[in-house]
């Protein structure tokens, strides 16, 4: 409750809030549709989606993490989330106003992967924010930032599925996101801390593009970036195979597709808001794999269930693994760069690429091999394996010992 009351009351805790929550609004309107939109709307077929997914993927690392190493070396984190939000209105306004496949690809693959800037940007805000406040606040303020990501997702996703099913096109996303953009563009440019204020100590780094890289390439934080990725990698796989798994084959829809993805979303807000008190007296890597585990069962589970009305008991374990995978990796990947919160957020960005990669890999393969099934199962080995990794790395003595030195 403290670091709910913080994030209320602190006007940096609050403009991040705020900028997080209209990023969680625009990603519960894209992610669940864009399998969809790009496999039936733009006819790009299953290989296509899964190009133009490890496109968005690659694009997306790359500007999180030029944006974070630039914020580092020059403490101007309110321009570069800027051209983070502003990239988002022009790819919004584009499909609004000209929609069609190339200018989908365009978006999906480049100006809406700029974006995602934003997201590391907010957690580098909320870092710096919280070190004017006791160390005890720190996890449950990072967890509160997370959990307002996921909120949107109770209110968002049951309101398209309103729409949807008074047949609204799959397209009007583009519209409701441009709304958005323009939303976190005035919360940006009123609300954010302006560069250089005196509010905590934010020194440019001093270090050059190639030094900052050459630091997160360290064996011993990539391969915990590579290992959370593949944790991460159920999670997409899951946004990946939702739209296209429940369809009207199994009696289900777009209008299903939103209500599942709300529920498992909305579910996942009040066990965030659990994760500080646990992560006191549970070791992360512990709570990860036993959150990976039960998310996993939800994806395993999910093409199996589809067309039955046992697919809505799978929300629960979705929401209370995934709000596990999705939050306590955050502070576990700040730490590994604690006094660069630029490019410690930008670890982020290297965990979703190297998921959204081992995704893409999954989907292409499985769909190849046998159909959504066999994606689903593939996603589930990869997101174990990366669990055990990452545990045998902070418990095993002889993986612990080579990682220390």
């Amino acid at each position: 409750m403290s670091a709910i009351r913080l994030c209320l009351t602190d006007p940096a805790l609050r403009a991040a809030g705020l900028v997080m929550t209209l990023q969680g609004a625009v990603a519960c309107s894209f992610a669940p549709y864009l399998s969809t939109l790009a496999v039936n709307s733009f006819g790009f077929g299953d290989h296509g989606y899964a190009v133009l997914l490890a496109l968005f993927s690659i694009a997306s690392v790359s500007a999180a993490v030029i944006g974070g190493i630039r914020a580092d070396q020059t403490a101007k984190r309110r321009r570069i989330t800027l051209v983070a939000v502003l990239a988002l209105a022009l790819g919004t306004l584009l499909m609004t106003a000209a929609p069609g496949p190339w200018i989908f690809a365009l978006t999906v693959a480049l100006l809406i992967p700029i974006s995602s800037i934003t997201f590391g940007q907010v957690f580098a805000l909320a870092r710096l924010a919280a070190t004017r406040y006791p160390p005890e606040n720190r996890d449950g303020i990072m967890a509160v930032i997370r959990a307002l990501f996921a909120f949107p997702f109770i209110v968002v996703l049951p309101l398209w599925s309103l729409v949807f099913a008074a047949g609204a096109p799959v397209t009007t996303v583009f519209p409701a996101g441009l709304l958005l953009a323009f939303a976190m563009l005035l919360g940006v440019c009123r609300l954010w801390p302006r560069d250089g204020a005196p509010l905590w100590e934010d020194r440019p780094s001093g270090r050059t593009f190639h030094a900052a890289l050459a630091e997160m390439a360290r064996p011993r934080i990539a391969a915990r970036v590579i290992a959370l990725g593949a944790v991460f990698s159920a999670s997409t796989v899951y946004m990946a195979i939702v739209s296209l798994i429940m369809t009207p084959a199994v009696a289900r829809g777009t209008a299903d597709v939103a209500l599942y993805v709300g529920l498992v979303a909305g579910l996942e807000v009040p066990f965030m808001l659990l994760i500080p008190g646990l992560t006191r007296s549970i070791p992360r890597t512990r709570l990860i794999f036993v959150g990976a585990l039960l998310y996993s069962l939800h994806v395993a589970l999910l093409p199996v269930l589809a067309g039955t009305a046992f697919v809505w008991l799978l929300v629960l374990p979705a929401a209370v693994g995934g709000a596990v995978t999705l939050t306590v990796p955050i502070a576990y990947l700040q730490d590994l760069l604690a006094d660069r919160p630029g490019a410690g957020a930008s670890l982020m960005a290297l965990q979703r690429l190297a998921g959204d990669v081992i995704a893409a890999s999954c989907f292409a393969l499985g769909t190849a091999l046998s159909g959504y099934g066999m994606v689903a199962l593939l996603g589930v080995a990869a997101s174990m394996a990366g669990a055990a990794a990452l545990w045998a790395a902070d418990h095993l003595p002889g993986v612990a010992a080579r990682r220390r030195a």
